[in-house]
Protein backbone atom coordinates (compact mmCIF):
# COMPACT_ATOMS: atom_id res chain seq x y z
CA UNK A 1 0.00 0.00 0.00
CA UNK A 2 1.68 3.21 -1.10
CA UNK A 3 0.19 6.29 0.62
CA UNK A 4 0.39 9.80 -0.83
CA UNK A 5 0.42 12.28 1.69
CA UNK A 6 0.14 16.21 0.98
CA UNK A 7 3.09 18.32 2.38
CA UNK A 8 1.22 21.07 5.15
CA UNK A 9 -1.76 18.72 5.57
CA UNK A 10 -0.55 16.75 8.13
CA UNK A 11 2.19 17.55 10.78
CA UNK A 12 5.38 16.04 10.59
CA UNK A 13 4.52 13.61 13.64
CA UNK A 14 1.97 11.77 11.66
CA UNK A 15 4.12 11.58 8.08
CA UNK A 16 7.10 9.86 10.27
CA UNK A 17 5.25 8.22 12.93
CA UNK A 18 5.79 4.26 12.38
CA UNK A 19 3.21 1.38 13.00
CA UNK A 20 3.18 -0.12 16.54
CA UNK A 21 5.03 -3.54 17.11
CA UNK A 22 3.74 -6.54 15.86
CA UNK A 23 2.53 -9.12 18.82
CA UNK A 24 5.44 -11.46 19.77
CA UNK A 25 5.68 -14.42 18.19
CA UNK A 26 8.27 -16.39 19.97
CA UNK A 27 6.24 -19.11 21.06
CA UNK A 28 4.34 -19.79 18.25
CA UNK A 29 7.66 -19.69 16.28
CA UNK A 30 8.89 -22.34 19.19
CA UNK A 31 6.10 -24.61 18.46
CA UNK A 32 6.45 -25.33 14.83
CA UNK A 33 10.60 -25.34 14.88
CA UNK A 34 9.77 -28.43 17.34
CA UNK A 35 6.71 -30.18 15.48
CA UNK A 36 9.00 -30.03 11.95
CA UNK A 37 12.11 -31.22 14.01
CA UNK A 38 10.09 -34.22 15.58
CA UNK A 39 7.34 -34.84 12.92
CA UNK A 40 9.21 -33.73 9.39
CA UNK A 41 7.01 -33.84 6.35
CA UNK A 42 3.99 -34.57 8.03
CA UNK A 43 4.49 -31.56 10.11
CA UNK A 44 5.22 -29.03 7.24
CA UNK A 45 2.40 -30.77 5.69
CA UNK A 46 0.18 -30.11 8.44
CA UNK A 47 1.11 -26.10 8.68
CA UNK A 48 0.82 -25.76 4.91
CA UNK A 49 -2.57 -26.90 5.14
CA UNK A 50 -3.18 -24.30 8.25
CA UNK A 51 -1.19 -21.37 7.05
CA UNK A 52 -1.26 -21.47 2.82
CA UNK A 53 -4.71 -22.89 2.44
CA UNK A 54 -3.33 -25.74 0.22
CA UNK A 55 -2.00 -29.60 0.71
CA UNK A 56 0.94 -30.74 -0.69
CA UNK A 57 1.73 -34.39 -1.65
CA UNK A 58 5.11 -33.50 -3.26
CA UNK A 59 6.97 -30.30 -2.30
CA UNK A 60 9.79 -30.51 -4.76
CA UNK A 61 8.80 -28.41 -7.97
CA UNK A 62 8.69 -30.50 -10.51
CA UNK A 63 11.07 -29.84 -13.97
CA UNK A 64 7.68 -29.76 -15.57
CA UNK A 65 6.27 -26.70 -13.70
CA UNK A 66 9.38 -24.95 -14.82
CA UNK A 67 9.15 -25.46 -18.44
CA UNK A 68 5.92 -23.98 -18.00
CA UNK A 69 6.48 -21.63 -16.37
CA UNK A 70 8.94 -20.25 -18.80
CA UNK A 71 6.74 -20.59 -21.39
CA UNK A 72 3.75 -18.37 -19.66
CA UNK A 73 6.09 -15.35 -18.48
CA UNK A 74 6.47 -12.47 -20.98
CA UNK A 75 9.69 -12.80 -23.37
CA UNK A 76 10.68 -9.31 -22.70
CA UNK A 77 10.46 -10.03 -19.12
CA UNK A 78 12.68 -13.03 -19.37
CA UNK A 79 15.29 -10.84 -21.18
CA UNK A 80 15.11 -8.69 -18.23
CA UNK A 81 15.82 -11.07 -15.62
CA UNK A 82 18.76 -12.36 -17.71
CA UNK A 83 20.44 -9.10 -17.97
CA UNK A 84 19.63 -8.60 -14.12
CA UNK A 85 21.74 -11.68 -13.76
CA UNK A 86 24.25 -10.90 -15.85
CA UNK A 87 24.93 -7.16 -14.11
CA UNK A 88 24.96 -9.30 -10.91
CA UNK A 89 27.37 -11.72 -11.85
CA UNK A 90 29.62 -9.12 -12.82
CA UNK A 91 29.71 -7.36 -9.64
CA UNK A 92 29.53 -10.66 -7.45
CA UNK A 93 32.44 -12.19 -9.51
CA UNK A 94 34.91 -9.67 -8.15
CA UNK A 95 34.30 -10.06 -4.50
CA UNK A 96 35.77 -13.83 -4.65
CA UNK A 97 38.79 -14.18 -2.68
CA UNK A 98 41.05 -16.66 -3.83
CA UNK A 99 43.02 -18.46 -0.56
CA UNK A 100 47.07 -18.53 -0.07
CA UNK A 101 49.88 -20.04 1.66
CA UNK A 102 53.30 -17.95 2.71
CA UNK A 103 56.12 -20.35 3.51
CA UNK A 104 58.31 -18.13 6.29
CA UNK A 105 62.00 -18.50 6.45
CA UNK A 106 62.05 -20.99 9.27
CA UNK A 107 59.88 -23.61 7.14
CA UNK A 108 56.86 -22.80 8.55
CA UNK A 109 54.02 -22.32 6.51
CA UNK A 110 50.65 -19.94 7.02
CA UNK A 111 48.27 -19.31 4.66
CA UNK A 112 43.92 -18.98 4.36
CA UNK A 113 41.82 -21.35 2.65
CA UNK A 114 38.61 -20.00 1.27
CA UNK A 115 36.16 -22.89 1.32
CA UNK A 116 32.31 -22.84 -0.38
CA UNK A 117 29.47 -24.19 1.80
CA UNK A 118 28.31 -27.56 0.54
CA UNK A 119 24.65 -26.92 0.65
CA UNK A 120 22.88 -23.70 1.13
CA UNK A 121 19.31 -22.86 1.57
CA UNK A 122 17.14 -19.89 -0.27
CA UNK A 123 14.21 -18.47 1.27
CA UNK A 124 12.32 -16.91 -1.05
CA UNK A 125 8.51 -14.82 0.10
CA UNK A 126 5.39 -15.57 -1.80
CA UNK A 127 2.01 -14.52 -0.98
CA UNK A 128 0.67 -10.96 -2.00
CA UNK A 129 3.88 -10.28 -4.53
CA UNK A 130 6.57 -12.35 -6.17
CA UNK A 131 9.83 -11.05 -5.62
CA UNK A 132 12.70 -12.62 -8.22
CA UNK A 133 15.00 -10.23 -7.02
CA UNK A 134 15.51 -11.85 -4.12
CA UNK A 135 16.08 -15.17 -5.89
CA UNK A 136 18.63 -13.41 -8.39
CA UNK A 137 20.82 -11.74 -5.51
CA UNK A 138 20.86 -14.83 -3.17
CA UNK A 139 21.42 -17.29 -5.47
CA UNK A 140 23.69 -16.34 -7.85
CA UNK A 141 26.93 -14.95 -5.32
CA UNK A 142 26.10 -18.27 -3.78
CA UNK A 143 26.97 -20.13 -7.21
CA UNK A 144 29.65 -17.91 -8.01
CA UNK A 145 31.22 -19.01 -4.20
CA UNK A 146 30.83 -22.40 -5.76
CA UNK A 147 28.56 -23.82 -3.23
CA UNK A 148 27.93 -27.55 -4.04
CA UNK A 149 23.90 -27.22 -3.55
CA UNK A 150 21.32 -24.75 -3.82
CA UNK A 151 18.22 -25.62 -2.24
CA UNK A 152 14.75 -22.80 -2.54
CA UNK A 153 12.10 -22.74 0.02
CA UNK A 154 8.99 -20.70 -0.90
CA UNK A 155 4.93 -20.80 -0.40
CA UNK A 156 2.67 -22.31 -2.65
CA UNK A 157 -0.03 -20.17 -3.88
CA UNK A 158 -3.92 -21.61 -3.08
CA UNK A 159 -3.90 -24.00 -6.08
CA UNK A 160 -0.64 -25.01 -5.30
CA UNK A 161 1.50 -23.40 -7.94
CA UNK A 162 4.37 -21.32 -7.43
CA UNK A 163 4.53 -18.06 -9.14
CA UNK A 164 6.00 -18.76 -12.55
CA UNK A 165 8.25 -15.26 -11.98
CA UNK A 166 9.67 -16.83 -9.28
CA UNK A 167 10.10 -20.02 -10.77
CA UNK A 168 11.83 -18.62 -14.39
CA UNK A 169 14.20 -15.88 -11.72
CA UNK A 170 15.31 -19.35 -10.24
CA UNK A 171 15.90 -21.55 -13.22
CA UNK A 172 18.22 -18.70 -14.56
CA UNK A 173 20.45 -18.11 -11.56
CA UNK A 174 20.65 -21.91 -11.42
CA UNK A 175 19.08 -23.09 -8.41
CA UNK A 176 19.28 -26.84 -7.70
CA UNK A 177 15.86 -27.65 -6.14
CA UNK A 178 12.71 -25.83 -5.47
CA UNK A 179 10.31 -26.97 -2.63
CA UNK A 180 7.04 -25.48 -2.08
CA UNK A 181 6.72 -24.78 1.22
CA UNK A 182 7.23 -21.11 3.53
CA UNK A 183 7.43 -19.72 6.73
CA UNK A 184 8.53 -20.64 10.08
CA UNK A 185 8.11 -24.23 9.25
CA UNK A 186 10.48 -23.72 5.63
CA UNK A 187 12.79 -22.54 7.84
CA UNK A 188 12.48 -25.64 10.36
CA UNK A 189 12.74 -27.90 7.54
CA UNK A 190 16.37 -26.25 5.94
CA UNK A 191 17.53 -25.94 9.43
CA UNK A 192 17.00 -29.44 10.91
CA UNK A 193 16.57 -31.50 7.21
CA UNK A 194 12.94 -33.74 6.47
CA UNK A 195 12.38 -36.69 4.47
CA UNK A 196 11.90 -34.52 1.77
CA UNK A 197 14.06 -31.32 2.44
CA UNK A 198 17.54 -31.27 2.74
CA UNK A 199 19.48 -29.45 5.92
CA UNK A 200 21.74 -26.93 4.79
CA UNK A 201 24.66 -24.94 6.21
CA UNK A 202 23.40 -21.87 5.97
CA UNK A 203 19.61 -19.73 5.15
CA UNK A 204 19.64 -16.63 3.34
CA UNK A 205 16.53 -14.53 2.41
CA UNK A 206 13.87 -12.07 3.67
CA UNK A 207 10.59 -13.15 5.21
CA UNK A 208 7.93 -12.35 7.36
CA UNK A 209 7.59 -12.03 11.65
CA UNK A 210 7.95 -15.79 11.53
CA UNK A 211 10.59 -16.03 9.26
CA UNK A 212 12.83 -13.64 11.12
CA UNK A 213 12.02 -15.21 14.33
CA UNK A 214 12.54 -18.51 13.08
CA UNK A 215 15.92 -17.85 11.34
CA UNK A 216 17.08 -15.99 15.05
CA UNK A 217 15.82 -19.45 17.28
CA UNK A 218 17.44 -21.64 14.50
CA UNK A 219 21.10 -19.54 14.75
CA UNK A 220 23.86 -21.85 16.09
CA UNK A 221 22.55 -24.68 14.44
CA UNK A 222 22.84 -23.50 10.91
CA UNK A 223 24.14 -19.81 10.07
CA UNK A 224 22.09 -17.38 8.44
CA UNK A 225 22.39 -14.01 6.70
CA UNK A 226 21.04 -11.84 9.15
CA UNK A 227 17.77 -10.84 11.02
CA UNK A 228 15.71 -9.03 8.76
CA UNK A 229 13.60 -6.31 9.37
CA UNK A 230 10.60 -3.84 7.45
CA UNK A 231 11.68 -1.90 4.70
CA UNK A 232 10.69 1.44 3.78
CA UNK A 233 11.00 4.41 1.42
CA UNK A 234 9.85 8.19 1.64
CA UNK A 235 9.88 10.12 -1.62
CA UNK A 236 9.36 14.04 -1.94
CA UNK A 237 8.18 15.23 -4.69
CA UNK A 238 6.41 18.16 -6.85
CA UNK A 239 4.70 19.08 -9.69
CA UNK A 240 8.00 19.71 -11.67
CA UNK A 241 9.48 16.10 -10.89
CA UNK A 242 9.60 13.54 -13.76
CA UNK A 243 7.19 11.42 -13.15
CA UNK A 244 8.68 8.58 -14.82
CA UNK A 245 11.73 8.90 -12.35
CA UNK A 246 9.22 9.03 -9.63
CA UNK A 247 7.68 5.31 -10.33
CA UNK A 248 11.16 4.15 -10.64
CA UNK A 249 11.80 5.20 -7.08
CA UNK A 250 8.54 3.75 -5.63
CA UNK A 251 9.68 -0.15 -7.64
CA UNK A 252 13.27 0.25 -5.47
Amino acid sequence: MIRILNYGKLPDEAVFARTTAAKDVTGAVSEILQAVRLRGDAALRTYTKAFDRVEIDRFLVAREEIDLALASVDPAFLEVLRRAADNIRAFHSRQLRPGFEICQPNGVVVGQKVTPLERVGIYVPGGTAAYPSTVLMDVIPAKLAGCGRIVMVTPPASDGSVSPAILAAADIAGVDEIYKVGGAQAIAALAYGTESIPRVDKIVGPGNAFVAEAKRQVFGQVAIDMIAVPSEILIVADGDNDPAFLAADLLS
